[in-house]
Parts: structure tokens; sequence; C-alpha cells
């Protein structure tokens, strides 16, 4: 499966990777794109199994990519992993479709907690 991560940030976007192998989902092809523009890129031209993304970017934040993703008709399995962790964030992204928020700073174990359910 092709897992797309999405973070402005380079360091964060190697260490949400690093996490996934330490989790365990070494094995599947991982993905990156530098903001939720760029995303709509690479989602386009190869659709991934699961997109984990952060909240805050430059050019289309994390929520604009989920809704524009929905409202496109891709119902693929999205989750945030940022700071933005306030109850009405999350709400905010269940609402708009996400499947988990992990909030950071995060565990390989809060990743198997998140993803396994999704990936089963």
């Amino acid at each position: 499966m092709r897992i797309l991560v999405v973070d402005d940030s380079r360091a964060m976007r190697m260490i949400v990777v690093r996490t996934l192998q330490l989790a365990g989902y070494d094995e599947h092809e991982i993905v990156q794109a530098s903001n939720g523009r760029e995303a709509v890129e690479v989602i386009s031209q190869a659709p991934p199994g699961l997109v984990l993304c952060d909240w805050n970017m430059p050019e289309m934040s994390g929520l604009e990519l989920l809704k524009g993703l929905r409202a496109a008709g891709w119902e693929v399995p999205f989750g945030f992993v940022t700071s933005e962790a306030a109850p009405q964030m999350r709400e905010q992204a269940l609402a708009a479709g996400a499947m988990f928020l992990i909030a950071k700073p995060f565990t390989p174990e809060d990743f198997q907690d998140a993803l396994d359910p999704v990936l089963a």
C-alpha cells in the first residue's frame, strides 16, 4: 500500500516516516508531499491507500485538503498527524471525514493504535 505523508516541514516528514518504520509499516511504499497542493498532484497521479497529513501548512491546510478530496469524491483513508489536538480541532477533523488524529509528539504505538484498524 502507498502511504502519503504530507507536512511542510521536511524534518517532520522524516520523523513520521521513521515512526511508521518503527511501528512496523516499513513494507508499505511511503511517498511525501510538502503541502496540500502538492498532495493533490501526488494523489491524482497515483492514489495512496492512506494519507497522513499535518494541519497547518502554507498554500493549502490539511483540513482544506481533506475537504477538497471529499468534495471531489475521494474516499481515501485520511488522518492528521499534528500539534493541533484540541477537542474542537478533533471534532472538525472527524466531521470533515478524517479517520483519526495523532497528536505530536507521538510514538510508534500511537501510530499502531490509529493505523491498525484502518489498515486491517
